[in-house]
């Protein structure tokens, strides 16, 4: 009896190990058998650690690691190790394809439109010094009263208010609005090193410079001054828009302040429905939106990139963190539909602007910030 006890005991830890090495090797449902590494920009952290991601990803055979950089610090890192590198904008993804030997083309899953939130007040007060057109909630056009939750910055005069340093106490309406002070100005990131912050110096630089884009050195420096004003009245700027936004909502820091459509439409749709306040969300009438550009850098690299573009879970899950999927607008407006009042579904008005090359943007950034 002790001898057929034995005999069992290790046919059964040989099948489990059999077992074991066929579900690693994909036999098993739901199980990860490819660990893949990856840098990525912060705006994408909360959609890759949702659990639900890391369900979905691994239903398809993958665990992903990542680490975040800005957008703009990627290619000083050594990435060798790493089997994807995730900005948020095709120029420094197409200089990173460039020097880290990427693995084919590099792949754009979702994008999303910069947009400025704004506290009700300093909106109003735009609004009314024609800086900015306000949208009431029932949809209606005019100033937007105390209803008023979305809207448009108007980048000429704002820019030439900029340019002429205004304040806060210089435009009407401004009185019993403590809170309102000082020069106006949008919070932005570091553009030398963050994504928003870059891509926010080239639509401010395209309309400054009548409507054209940075082709040459001296394009660069016919904008530069005001640039300079732009990111130099602001102070110190963080890498990454996530603080600047989680402060806005808290209530306290600068009035209006530049971050991507997602991290407010991720708000909205949040399961916790955190209390928004007295947000409204401008949209520049010119702007860039920052199109997130996977860059693999090994087989299993484009293998994620070709499936958080394709699997219908991974597009609904990063709908749901409040990136519009290339190519499958309705899956974003079906999502967003309960939340219009803050989010423009269709883009109404917002003409992009084209972006400069890589090198440009940097040049234009390191002399925005001095």
């Amino acid at each position: 009896m002790g001898i057929v006890l034995a005999v069992l005991l290790i046919a059964g830890v040989a099948a489990a190990v059999a077992l074991g090495r066929d579900s690693r090797a994909g036999g098993g449902s739901g199980t990860a058998t490819k660990t893949v590494r990856g840098v990525i920009g912060s705006e994408k952290a909360e959609f890759f650690a949702d659990p639900d991601t890391v369900k979905a990803l691994a239903a398809k055979g993958f665990t992903v690691r990542t680490e975040t950089s800005g957008s703009w610090a990627m290619d000083r890192l050594p990435l060798k190790g790493y089997d994807f590198a995730f900005p948020g904008s095709k120029a420094p993804a197409d200089e990173l394809s460039r020097s880290a030997e990427a693995r084919g083309a590099p792949l754009r899953p979702f994008y999303s439109p910069l947009v400025v939130v704004a506290h009700r007040n300093a909106a109003e007060v735009l609004a009314a010094n024609g800086l900015a057109r306000l949208r009431a909630a029932d949809g209606s056009g005019g100033s937007g009263g105390k209803w008023a939750t979305q809207g448009t910055l108007l980048m000429g005069p704002y820019l030439a208010a900029a340019e002429d340093d205004r304040t806060w106490q210089q435009l009407k309406g401004t009185s019993g609005h403590a809170e309102l002070s000082g020069t106006v100005f949008i919070t932005s990131t570091d553009p030398v090193t963050s994504n928003s912050g870059a891509l926010y110096l080239a639509a401010a630089s395209y309309v400054a410079d009548g409507g054209r884009v940075a082709t040459d050195a001296r394009a660069v420096e016919r904008t530069a001054p005001l640039m300079r004003k732009l990111v130099q009245v602001q102070g110190a700027q963080q890498t990454s828009s996530d603080a600047p936004f989680r402060d806005f909502i808290s209530g306290v820091g600068n009035p209006l302040v530049l971050v991507y459509e997602s991290q407010v439409a991720s708000l909205l749709m949040s399961s916790q429905q955190q209390e928004v306040g007295d947000l409204v969300v401008l949209y520049p009438d010119t702007t860039v939106s920052s199109d997130h550009t996977l860059v693999p850098l090994t087989d299993h690299g484009r293998e994620l990139g070709e499936l958080l573009s394709t699997d219908p879970v991974l597009r609904k899950l990063a709908v749901r963190h409040g990136f519009r999927p290339q190519g499958a607008a309705a899956e974003f407006t079906a999502a967003t539909a309960g939340h219009t009042a803050y989010i423009d579904q269709r883009l109404t008005g917002v003409r992009q602007a084209p972006v400069p090359t890589a090198e440009l943007l940097r040049s234009m950034a390191r002399q925005a910030r001095g």
